[in-house]
């Protein structure tokens, strides 16, 4: 039987199997967290369980950062890490946002060094578009949330 009907772009390359998708995507999740997750897991009661870590410079902490996170910019974590962060504790790093890379080399150096990591996906553009608070060198601000990236009205965006 033949068919006539042309593949779109979507489909030219068959998904992958249901398995191979599992695998992948729970690979993925190993690996990174959103900044919902973390915002919600830091605002709880107790200990997260995890640090969180501003991988950028001084200046770029000054503008801005998340509550509590520990600042050692990428290029510092192999000779400070030891002094900052304890091994047994998982670090999520993060950065400016999605169009930077620098947490991804910050999560490298860490995993190079022994340190269970994920990255935090959005990085701080997305910490401050959904409206969790953040410290300046002037001290507290908030943003209102931006619709395009979290829901106005309700807690969670159900996902």
């Amino acid at each position: 039987m033949t068919t006539t009907a042309q593949v779109n772009a979507v489909l030219r390359t068959p998904p992958a199997s249901a398995a191979a998708a599992a695998a992948y995507f729970s690979a993925g999740l190993a690996f990174h967290a959103d900044v919902s997750d973390v915002a919600g897991a830091l605002a709880a009661d107790g200990d997260p369980g995890f640090v969180v870590l501003d991988s950028r410079s001084t200046a770029s902490w000054d503008q801005g950062h998340v509550p509590g996170a520990v600042h050692l910019p990428t290029a510092l974590i192999p000779e400070q890490a030891e002094q900052l962060l304890d091994r047994s504790v998982p670090v999520v790093t993060y950065c400016w946002g999605p169009g930077c890379n620098g947490a991804t080399r910050a999560a490298l150096a860490l995993a190079q060094l022994g340190y269970q990591v994920k990255e935090m996906l959005g990085g701080f553009e997305y910490w401050v578009r959904e409206g969790f608070p953040y410290e300046t060198w002037e001290g507290p601000g908030r943003k209102d949330a931006d619709p395009l990236t979290a829901p106005v009205d309700a807690e969670d965006c159900g996902c």
